[in-house]
């Protein structure tokens, strides 16, 4: 068994409104682990699984999903197959996941595979999706890919409630045009910020779990 510790990031393949790519989440997730482990020998990153549970967005161009059930098996068996490794931490960037995410940790755990799993953490003033968050995200990391003049305020609101609604009938049932949020207030400075926070957070989670699981 090496001393080494698997990191899987889970990124997702879905529209982002009109101005951000459909590999979004997977771009920002890849930055916040490159960053979260840089000068780090005790990480192996595997493969962003880069189409996960994107059902919620059914009806939009650029979107691709796995569905719930497939992702959980699939992540699953790439947890038992890393029996060789210290541990496995599942690092999330995609919200749609958290249902597979439950069910991918209730299985880990009754197979006795050592686990854990971290999502990207919100903050006060964030917004769900392809608004202010992730275009400002991406005006730091990949502005080459981002075109504000298509950006559109989307769905305003609540978020429990704007969550049940696409739990319910989807995001298209909420927002036409696919966004939850205002991506115009967006800006490289605030992304610059949230990156930051990201990074932190999955520092110290990714230290926990060293020391939790290293001799």
């Amino acid at each position: 068994m090496t001393s080494k510790i698997v990191v899987l990031p889970l990124g997702s393949w879905e529209q982002h409104g009109a101005h951000l790519p459909p590999e979004t989440d997977s771009i920002i997730i890849n930055e916040v682990v490159k960053h979260s482990i840089a000068n780090s020998s005790e990480f192996i990153v595997a493969p962003t699984i880069a189409i996960s549970a994107s059902d919620e967005h059914a009806g939009f161009d650029n979107t691709l999903s796995t569905g719930t059930q497939p992702l959980v098996d699939s992540v699953v068996a790439i947890c038992r197959s890393a029996v060789w490794a210290t541990g496995i931490c599942i690092v999330n960037g995609h919200g749609g996941n958290a249902d597979a995410l439950k069910a991918i940790a209730s299985a880990l755990h009754f197979e006795n595979i050592r686990h854990s799993i971290w999502s990207l953490p919100s903050y006060a003033g964030a917004d769900m999706h392809a608004g202010k968050t992730e275009t400002s995200l991406m005006l730091t990391i990949a502005p080459e890919l981002v075109d504000m003049s298509l950006a559109e305020v989307g769905a305003l609101g609540d978020t429990q409630i704007l969550i049940q609604s696409m739990r319910e009938s989807g995001v298209k049932s909420v927002a036409e045009n696919g966004v939850l949020g205002n991506p115009t207030l967006a800006s490289a400075e605030h992304g610059a910020e949230v990156l930051k926070l990201y990074v932190q957070s999955l520092q110290t989670f990714l230290n926990n779990c060293s020391a939790q699981w290293t001799p």
